[in-house]
């Protein structure tokens, strides 16, 4: 939990303008299931991860679960999805306490990346 809250006092992207992206080097295609557990649901969760994925050009999808967890498959470059990760845990209103992520098989097909109900 510590190591968390300082990685979120350390804000990879400034909050106040989402526009200014890192710039990132073209890598393999790496696939991951993630479920965040913490205060993770009706805290615009969804709405965020959505919007960055998309402005990283990661492909996928969110939900919220019934546990009061968030699932996510994320489909992109290493780099990206930590990125997308990162800007995750710096959010104020979103407490991050722990996540897994396991590997999964690339779909070469995904084009979006969505917010399921």
């Amino acid at each position: 939990m510590n190591f968390i809250k300082k990685f979120k006092n350390k804000h990879v992207f400034n909050q106040e303008s989402k526009d200014e992206l890192p710039k990132f080097k073209n890598n393999d295609l790496v696939r991951y299931r993630i479920v965040f557990f913490g205060i993770v649901q009706h805290v615009g969760f969804r709405f965020e991860a959505e919007q960055m994925a998309v402005k990283l050009q990661l492909t996928g999808w969110v939900k919220n679960l019934a546990n009061g967890t968030v699932e996510m498959e994320i489909q992109g470059s290493d780099k990206k999805i930590d990125s997308l990760l990162q800007y995750m845990n710096s959010l104020k209103w979103i407490e991050i306490d722990r996540m897994s992520k396991d590997p999964l098989l690339v779909l070469h097909g995904e084009k979006n990346f969505d917010v399921r109900q």
